[in-house]
C-alpha cells in the first residue's frame, strides 16, 4: 500500500483550513492497510472561531475528540449525506481513523454498514460494551504523535477484524469507481461483476453504507472540488463531460447543491 493520500479531495478551501489547522495523514499498521485509507491527526489553537467544511467520503470514520477543557470523547462517524460543517475555536485535538469505503464492516459485524449513515454515534453504541471506555484518553493523551498513532493500531487490534469476502469485494468496486473513469452508471458497474443492479445495491447497503450511484456521484464532486481548488483556468464544460454529466448545467446543480455555491464562484474565492 503506497503512503496516505496527499490530495485534499473533500476539503472545501483547502489552503484555508491548513492555514489554521496542523493537519497531517499517517499510516496504519500493516495489519490495518486492507481495511484503514490512513489516519487523520489535527490540532488547534486558534486566537478566533473558524468553521471547517467537508464534503464526505464514502467511508466510515471512527473520531476521537477533545474541545478545550471538555473531556475526551470517541464516536462513530458514518457516511454523511450533506456537507458536514465544524467550528473550531480555543485548542483542540482531533484524531480519526477513515476506513476505505466497504472496510468497516470487518470491525462492526453485526449489522450492516447504511445502520451508520447520516448519524454519529458514541463508540459504545457500536462497539461490544466494555471494550472501548479508555480509548479515547489513551489516543488523544499522548503529546508525542507517533504515541497517539500507536494507540489507534492498538483501539484496531481489540475490535478484530473479522475477515469478510464481500467487504473486500465491495472495496475493490468503490476502487475501481474512484480511478475509472468511464464508470459512469450503476449498470455498467453491475455487469462488469456479472451481477444485477439490484444484487449492487444490496452489497453496497450492507457493506459501503450508500448505493453504487451516490458513490458515483459523490466521487464527480470531489473531483470538480479539487479542480476548482488547484486549477488556474477550468473549461467546465469539458470537466463535465469527462466526468460523465450530460452538459455543464447538471454538473452546476450538482456542485451548487452539495457545496452552496456554483463552481464557477467558488473557484473564483
Amino acid at each position: 500500500m503506497p503512503g496516505p493520500r496527499r490530495d485534499t479531495r473533500g476539503i472545501v478551501d483547502a489552503p484555508e483550513l491548513f492555514a489554521r489547522v496542523r493537519f497531517r495523514r499517517r499510516e496504519p499498521a500493516p495489519a490495518f492497510h486492507p481495511y484503514v485509507e490512513h489516519y487523520w491527526l489535527i490540532d488547534w489553537d486558534l486566537s478566533e472561531p473558524y468553521t471547517s467544511q467537508v464534503v464526505p467520503h464514502p467511508s466510515v470514520n471512527v473520531v476521537f475528540e477533545k474541545f478545550g477543557d471538555s473531556p475526551a470523547f470517541g464516536e462513530v462517524a458514518g457516511i454523511g449525506p450533506d456537507l458536514f460543517t465544524q467550528r473550531l475555536e480555543g485548542q483542540g485535538r482531533v484524531c480519526g481513523i477513515q476506513f476505505r469505503p466497504g472496510g468497516f464492516r470487518p470491525f462492526a459485524p453485526d449489522r450492516p454498514v447504511s445502520d451508520w449513515t447520516g448519524r454519529r454515534l458514541p463508540l459504545e453504541d457500536v462497539f461490544p460494551a466494555g471494550t472501548v471506555s479508555a480509548t479515547p484518553k489513551e489516543v488523544l493523551g499522548p503529546p508525542d504523535e507517533d504515541d497517539r498513532v500507536r494507540a489507534l493500531d492498538a483501539f484496531l487490534r481489540l475490535l478484530g477484524p473479522e475477515p469478510d469476502p464481500q467487504a473486500a469485494r465491495a472495496m475493490d468496486m468503490v476502487d475501481r469507481v474512484r480511478s475509472d473513469r468511464t464508470i459512469r452508471r450503476v449498470e455498467e458497474l453491475a455487469a462488469q461483476e456479472g451481477v444485477s443492479a439490484r444484487s449492487l445495491q444490496r452489497l453496497f447497503a450492507a457493506h459501503v453504507g450508500v448505493s453504487p450511484k451516490w458513490v458515483i456521484l459523490r466521487y464527480r464532486i470531489h473531483e470538480a472540488l479539487e479542480r476548482a481548488e488547484t486549477a488556474k483556468a477550468i473549461d467546465w464544460a469539458g470537466l463535465a463531460e469527462e466526468l460523465g454529466y450530460s452538459d455543464q448545467a447538471h454538473l452546476t446543480r450538482d456542485f451548487t447543491a452539495t457545496i452552496g455555491v456554483p463552481p464557477t464562484a467558488y473557484a473564483i474565492r
